[in-house]
């Protein structure tokens, strides 16, 4: 009878090893997580004659990867709450009755202090308290960690490729993003432009450009696309290009503001649109065209006719064709001004209190008439530096984008 015994416990441990070395096959083998849960199902059902078992695995939220031998079908049941921290071989005679009372124990698997997955094991007998030191239990245990260890793996990997290929997108849509921006602006004894941009995350969707058209005109523009990350940049690189490309073929700035707009459509299909000012300087006329499509107002600074803002132009570019309305600014006997052009994330920046540091506080600070001498750099450090102060310990929710020109 002894020698019975014997055998028998010798024939379990040959299934067990067996069963292990299969599960390391399998999971050398680079086998899917969907097979690893197949095979896992399957030894302990046939292998070890198992009656009921579920296995819990945490990945976004608990989910049943293998279930046999129960009354209920675990992949429609939600685990309970004072399931998931458990960090020890549990009897299920310790909860109150529910669906997972038809099983006997809970075998956690666990990491540190995180539990990743739980086995529990039904057809035990209920009364006997041996249970955690049967060789039975230990291996399901075994079994258990090598097959979850193998799947957290499974999708450490994955997730380090997503984010290097992540990484990968984010330095292609960055090295987008720095070809929109001219190289040099320029700084003549008659001629400064200006720009300062502080993104709020490492991808925005702002604009800002300088564009000479021949020796007497040029154009500044700014440009605020709707959205931020990888397809803001690309649009706003597919936006620079066409601009740049209008520009060459017209100085018209109704027909270029159109074909942007109608551009910007076709790309997006109405699911993005780009705010945005461009303006015309005319050196020996002394003049300039501007269009305002949706952007926020520019700060216009005359020596000779003080402060006004640019605000004649259309709606946002990209929301339909045509556009509703188009009107160009136009302004005259213009020799020596400064224009300061900026995004809405410098107005909408929010203090504290809740409230926006608003166009308000700009108007303010250029009616000083001491600002229009000041050198533009320094303007621009003025305003964020006041930004900051009134924002507080408020963080910044998106890009802003400043551009300053000033001609005499």
């Amino acid at each position: 009878m002894q020698q019975l015994d014997v055998k028998k416990q010798f024939e379990i441990k040959e299934l067990e090893l067996n069963a292990l070395l299969e599960i390391t096959q399998a999971i050398n083998s680079n086998l899917p997580e969907e097979s690893l849960y197949k095979i896992y199902n399957f030894t302990l059902r046939s292998n070890l004659n198992i009656k009921k078992l579920a296995l819990f695995v945490l990945d976004d939220d608990w989910a049943c990867k293998a279930n046999f031998g129960t009354k209920h079908h675990y992949n429609k049941v939600r685990l309970l709450p004072e399931f998931k921290t458990i960090q020890d071989i549990t009897h299920l005679r310790e909860f109150e009755e529910c669906e997972f009372t038809e099983f006997d124990i809970i075998i956690p698997v666990t990491h540190k202090s995180t539990t990743l997955a739980l086995v529990f094991v039904g057809g035990l007998d209920k009364y006997d308290d041996s249970y955690e030191n049967e060789d039975g239990i230990r291996f399901i245990q075994a079994l258990s960690n090598i097959i979850i260890v193998a799947i957290e793996n499974k999708k450490l990997a994955r997730k380090q490729l997503e984010q290097e290929s992540l990484r990968k997108e984010l330095e292609i849509a960055r090295d987008v993003q720095q070809f929109l921006f001219p190289e040099k602006l320029p700084n003549t004894d008659r001629l400064k432009v200006e720009a300062s941009y502080l993104p709020h995350d490492r991808i925005g969707g702002d604009y800002y450009d300088y564009i000479p058209i021949n020796k007497n005109q040029f154009l500044i523009c700014v440009a605020d696309v709707s959205g931020k990350g990888i397809p803001a940049a690309l649009m706003m690189s597919n936006f620079q290009a066409s601009l740049r490309t209008l520009v060459r073929q017209t100085p018209n700035l109704t027909d270029i503001v159109e074909a942007l707009n109608y551009q910007v459509l076709e790309n997006t299909k109405g699911e993005k649109f780009i705010t945005f000012f461009a303006a015309i300087y005319d050196v020996h006329l002394k003049t300039m065209v501007y269009v305002n499509s949706g952007h926020n107002p520019p700060i216009l600074i005359d020596r000779a006719h003080g402060l006004r803002l640019l605000e004649e132009g259309s709606t946002v570019l990209g929301a339909m064709h045509p556009l509703p309305f188009l009107n160009e600014g136009f302004v005259t006997d213009l020799d020596d001004f400064l224009i300061f052009c900026y995004t809405d994330g410098l107005t909408e920046t929010v203090n504290e209190k809740g409230r926006e540091f608003g166009v308000e506080a700009l108007l303010k600070y250029f009616q000083e008439d001491r600002t229009f001498t000041k050198d533009l750099r320094t303007i621009h450090e003025d305003i964020i530096v006041a930004l900051d102060d009134f924002k507080g310990r408020n963080g910044y929710h998106d890009d802003i984008t400043i551009l300053s020109c000033r001609v005499g």
